[in-house]
């Protein structure tokens, strides 16, 4: 995990029993009798979310079972190294003055509620569903002044990523996305069996669950990426960093070259790793370390 993750190692689970109570019902002993939680059961999932959220950035939370339940930690990942490449170009990378944009923000807005409570950034939230911008609106109020930080706007057009939410005159430090990564709902079908299989689950549930927009996309997360990438092209000079994250190792190689055909001239690939899970983001500009400079200094 990048050294700055609040979730290093183990989880705290007495502190995290103390701020959310109901937490202890989906505890369990393990082998060795130690104390665990059941992450079999997207309840269990959801709740420990929730005591992650408010232990560490006093914030309430909550998630209907139909939508994606993000993991915690690796979506502070993402954030902490998306703050390392804005700090390259900035003396001060934490702040209101920092704005970004998160294409797919859902239903359960995590990217922006996180960022903003770890580095005070302003976000702009995008999503293609109605039910998703209302359930995440609900967040914030929830929260007091998250509405002056955070505003959500809905793409009308799911044909679309950044054409129509980004508009005339904006400018954003950086954007980001946790893209619909299978190519088929057969193929979401498939790996819920195989993380059923894993967890020791007969029925067929996903204790990360999701609606079809947030787990599949016609070209699954290639064709989502090389469509971003293009559209990248007519905003290149209201963005410093575009940036994305890439489920499967093997996308990388076709998505190197859509870059490099496209005269990407800033092109990067982090690891990124939370117990067994491996990702990676992959992050371009169309402005050389000079010319960001420049583009983010104050007028």
């Amino acid at each position: 995990m990048h050294p700055r993750n609040r979730y290093q190692g183990h989880y705290d689970l007495a502190a995290l029993f103390k701020v959310e109570p109901s937490l202890k019902a989906w505890s369990t002993l393990t082998p060795a009798g130690k104390v665990s939680l059941n992450f079999s059961e997207p309840e269990a999932v959801k709740l420990l979310n929730k005591a992650l959220l408010k232990q560490w950035y006093h914030l309430e939370w909550t998630l209907s079972d139909d939508h994606l339940c993000p993991p915690i930690p690796g979506r502070a990942d993402y954030l902490h190294h998306l703050a390392d490449c804005l700090a390259e170009d900035l003396p001060i990378h934490r702040g209101p003055q920092i704005s970004v944009l998160d294409i797919g923000c859902g239903a359960n807005c995590i990217y922006p509620l996180i960022g903003n409570a770890e580095y005070g950034w302003r976000f702009t939230g995008s999503d293609c569903q109605p039910e998703s911008i209302r359930a995440a609106q609900q967040l914030l109020a929830m929260n007091a002044g998250l509405t002056r930080s955070i505003r959500l706007r809905r793409q009308k057009d799911q044909r679309k990523i950044f054409d129509g939410i980004i508009q005339p005159n904006e400018f954003y430090h950086a954007t980001l996305c946790n893209p619909p990564f299978h190519a088929s709902a057969q193929a979401a079908a498939q790996g819920t069996a195989r993380k059923n299989n894993r967890l020791g689950i007969a029925e067929q549930q996903l204790n990360f669950a999701g609606r079809h927009h947030e787990l599949w996309c016609p070209g699954g997360e290639i064709g989502f990426i090389t469509q971003m990438i293009e559209e990248s092209l007519l905003f290149k000079h209201q963005v410093v960093w575009f940036t994305t994250l890439v489920a499967k190792q093997q996308s990388l190689v076709p998505l190197r070259k859509v870059l490099k055909e496209n005269s990407v001239p800033v092109i990067r690939e982090i690891e990124m790793g939370q117990g067994n899970k491996k990702s990676r983001l992959l992050v371009w500009s169309f402005h050389n370390k000079r010319e960001r400079k420049a583009l983010v200094k104050p007028a």
